[in-house]
C-alpha cells in the first residue's frame, strides 16, 4: 500500500510538468484566424471599405442583378484595386451619359461653327477639324487639365509610389488615396450631393446604373452609325 501510494504521488507530481494535450475547438475563433496587421480604412461619404463585403461594400448593387460579377473579376482583388475599377467605371459612365446626350442633341441642333456641322455624329469631329483646327488644341488642353486635376485630388503622387511598384496592391503603379471616394472630386456646383450616408449611397447607385446603361447605349450608337453612316433619327425612321 505504501508503495502504491508513493507511485501515485510521483505520477501526480510528474503530470503537473507534462504538456497539456491539444484540443480542437469547434466554432471558436483561433488566434491564427485573427489578422495581425489588418488595415483600417477611413469613413468617406459614409462608406468604410470592408474586404468581407461584395465590392468592398461600395454602392451600385441593385435588384434584380445584385452582386453581379459573373466573371469573378473582383475575386482576390485588394481594396485599392476595387477602388481603381470603380473610379474607372463611374468616370466612363459619366462620359457615356454626356456622349449619349451629345449624339441625340448635336445631330438635330448644331449652331456652333457656323452651323455647317451636320450628318452622323461619328463624323462631327472630323468636320470640326476641317472648319476650326485650333479647337482641337483647346480641347486637348482642356481634357489634360481635367485629368491632371482628378489625379491631384484622388491619386498618390509618383514619388510616394516608389518602393511599392512590386506591391500587388499598387494597382500597376497607380493607387487612389485612402481618403478619396472613387469619382468624388468635389465638383457639385448645384449642391445636389446628399449630406447623409444613405442618401449618398442611393444617389451613387442611381448614377452608376444610368452610367452603365449609357455605356451600352453610346456603344450601340457609335457602332450603328459606323455601319449605316446615318443619324440616329434617320435610322429610327426605317423602323417605323
Amino acid at each position: 500500500m505504501k508503495i502504491s501510494a508513493s507511485i501515485l504521488a510521483f505520477a501526480s507530481v510528474a503530470s503537473a510538468f507534462a504538456p497539456a494535450p491539444s484540443t480542437k475547438t469547434t466554432g471558436a475563433l483561433r488566434m491564427a484566424d485573427v489578422p495581425v496587421d489588418e488595415k483600417t480604412y477611413p469613413s468617406v461619404n459614409g462608406w468604410v471599405a470592408d474586404p468581407s463585403k461584395f465590392c468592398a461594400g461600395l454602392p451600385g448593387s441593385s435588384f434584380p442583378l445584385e452582386n453581379f460579377d459573373p466573371l469573378n473579376l473582383l475575386e482576390d482583388f485588394s481594396i485599392e484595386e476595387i477602388k481603381r475599377y470603380r473610379e474607372s467605371e463611374v468616370t466612363h459612365g459619366r462620359v457615356a451619359m454626356l456622349a449619349t446626350m451629345g449624339y441625340l442633341v448635336a445631330e438635330t441642333f448644331h449652331p456652333l461653327f457656323g452651323g455647317v456641322i451636320e450628318g452622323a455624329a461619328n463624323s462631327h469631329l472630323d468636320q470640326v477639324r476641317d472648319v476650326a483646327p485650333p479647337f482641337f488644341i483647346i480641347l486637348t488642353v482642356a481634357i489634360g487639365a481635367c485629368e491632371l486635376l482628378r489625379a491631384k485630388i484622388g491619386w498618390h503622387t509618383p514619388p510616394s509610389l516608389s518602393g511599392i511598384v512590386d506591391d500587388p496592391n499598387a494597382a500597376f503603379g497607380a493607387r487612389l488615396l485612402d481618403q478619396y471616394y472613387p469619382g468624388d472630386i468635389g465638383f457639385d456646383p448645384l449642391g445636389l450631393k446628399p449630406k447623409d450616408a444613405q442618401g449618398f449611397s442611393t444617389r451613387q447607385t442611381k448614377e452608376l446604373n444610368n452610367g452603365r446603361l449609357a455605356m451600352i447605349g453610346a456603344a450601340g450608337m457609335i457602332v450603328q452609325e459606323q455601319i449605316t453612316h446615318e443619324t440616329i433619327a434617320e435610322t429610327l425612321k426605317h423602323m417605323f
